[in-house]
């Protein structure tokens, strides 16, 4: 399978918002990375559903969201509503974790889980099965444009090994730091998936830049 990409329009243009979407529906990408923060959970506040609404009119890939906040349970529904294809939520804001993944298949979308830096890959052993995305932040939260943090790739193959040993099918996708140096040795850990936002947006030629991606 081909590496997956996918651009974070938090590091769009939101002047030209339209542009760049149409910029991503023409390139190789394969989603489109929402990150969605609240101010609690992160230190920033990014968009919310009136601008995924408007983005979903004209997108023509998969919306994959992330939500950086707290309670997601609370808008599982408003976000399914809104156009999301792919929801993934933090481990860190879970309650109870099986409830919201049953949750977000109940409402026909993919169940994605996403870990901080801190938090082991063990935590997911009892759940793994039932997840479609494990989303490993390679970056604290909050920020974009930040460094990678080298400890990643470790925990890309620990994921890996667990993945295979439950015999299940489930998407590694990394946030933060992505590049074509980073992302080359991350595919190589194990990674299935690459969110690139300053990376991707901040190029001479973003289009250029997602085939470089997805050619790695």
């Amino acid at each position: 399978m081909q590496t997956i990409i996918s651009p974070s329009l938090l590091a769009a243009d939101f002047m030209n918002l339209g542009s760049d979407i149409e910029m991503v529906n023409n390139s190789q990408a394969d989603w489109f990375h929402l990150d969605i923060m609240d101010g609690v959970f992160v230190p920033n506040i990014s968009y919310g559903l009136p601008v995924i609404e408007q983005i979903n009119k004209i997108a023509k890939k998969p919306l994959d969201v992330h939500l950086m906040i707290v309670d997601p349970d609370r808008y599982i529904e408003a976000f399914k509503k809104a156009g999301a294809d792919i929801l993934t939520v933090h481990y860190e804001a879970c309650t109870h974790l099986h409830r919201t993944i049953q949750n977000i298949h109940s409402h026909g979308m993919k169940a994605g889980v996403s870990l901080n830096p801190h938090t082991p890959i063990s935590v997911l052993e009892e759940i793994i099965t039932d997840i479609d995305v494990v989303l490993l932040m390679s970056v604290n939260p909050g920020f974009g444009g930040q460094s990678f943090i080298e400890s990643t790739y470790n925990k890309v193959e620990k994921l890996a090994k667990l993945i295979k040993e439950k015999n299940t099918e489930v998407i590694i996708e990394i946030d933060g730091g992505v590049n074509l140096e980073t992302g080359k040795k991350l595919i190589e850990a194990g990674a299935d998936a690459l969110v690139a936002g300053s990376f991707v947006f901040g190029a001479k030629d973003p289009n250029q830049t997602i085939s470089d991606l997805k050619n790695l």
